[in-house]
């Protein structure tokens, strides 16, 4: 049994100084696909030409109760926090970071100097966490392009990256304390991928390029499709002129309360408060240098 589209969407600007961003999630229809609760794409169209060191980034900013994680198609990311982390991810890697109970950081998307000639692209996942796990001691990691598993399909119909959680016995590295996944899937030209996916499972995907068939309905480049949470298989046909890139990604519904406000993804109102009464009085600490 094939699973229905429950609807097809496009992203909003929500431009970050020069850097072009579409916010994909939360839309009109979502409010979250399992524990995803944001999801920003940033995608190669601008004429953006910056290095990291002329730049200032997203601006110092704090967050608590969610892990983000920083997926590069294409392009560097330089992270500041106020633990006094400092890396740069480039193309095909990510960057993760569980905000806990409060951290403060500035990320720097340009150009990545291995790769001159293309410009960023890639995504930001906010990861809604448990309640046991938001006021625990925030962490970050980076996971270079070669972190990351990668499979190739059968017939060798592409590959597909397990960025998060698992695929065929394949399991991410990135630390996962709820039921998620996240893959990174390249499609040949003419070829097709199926997937069953459990009943009561959110899922969705987002097309980055040309347009694909899925269970027999078109999705366009930078579109966002939602399916149904019904127990049934999901097939993406390309029959387009060119390989696909896309991400599928999902998991179990996030059953505690979620009370969002600005940075902060809590489980209450007091919490909000008190996440932005800590922020003020410093306990987030701050970022030493950039």
């Amino acid at each position: 049994m094939l699973k229905q589209l429950s609807f097809i969407s496009t992203g909003r600007h929500a431009d970050i100084g020069s850097l072009q961003i579409f916010r994909i999630l939360p839309n009109r229809y979502a409010l979250a696909v399992g524990s995803f609760v944001f999801m920003d794409y940033f995608p190669n169209l601008q004429e953006q030409t910056i290095s990291s060191q002329e730049n200032e980034g997203t601006g110092a900013h704090p967050h608590r109760g969610i892990a983000t994680l920083t997926y590069l198609l294409s392009g560097s990311a330089e992270h500041f926090d106020s633990l006094g982390n400092h890396a740069t991810v480039h193309s095909g890697g990510a960057q993760w970071m569980n905000a806990g109970n409060g951290i403060i950081h500035n990320e720097k998307i340009s150009i990545d100097p291995l790769h001159p000639q293309i410009k960023p692209h890639g995504f930001q996942f906010w990861i809604n966490m448990p309640a046991q796990i938001k006021l625990q001691s925030p962490e970050y990691m980076t996971f270079q392009n070669n972190d990351i598993p990668r499979i190739i399909l059968s017939n060798q119909a592409g590959y597909l990256k397990v960025i998060v959680g698992e695929y065929l016995g394949v399991v991410s590295i990135v630390p996962q304390y709820l039921s998620h996944f996240l893959y990174h899937i390249h499609l040949n030209q003419g070829q097709s991928w199926s997937i069953t996916v459990p009943q009561k499972i959110e899922c969705a995907l987002f097309l980055v390029n040309a347009e694909i068939l899925a269970n027999g309905q078109k999705i366009q480049m930078a579109e966002f499709a939602e399916f149904d949470r019904e127990l049934g298989e999901i097939n993406i046909q390309n029959d387009s002129n060119e390989p696909i890139d896309m991400l599928f990604f999902g998991g179990e519904t996030y059953t505690e309360p979620i009370i969002a406000e600005g940075p902060f993804v809590m489980n209450s109102k007091s919490e909000i408060a008190l996440a932005y009464k800590e922020y003020f009085a410093g306990k987030y600490g701050e970022i030493k240098s950039i």
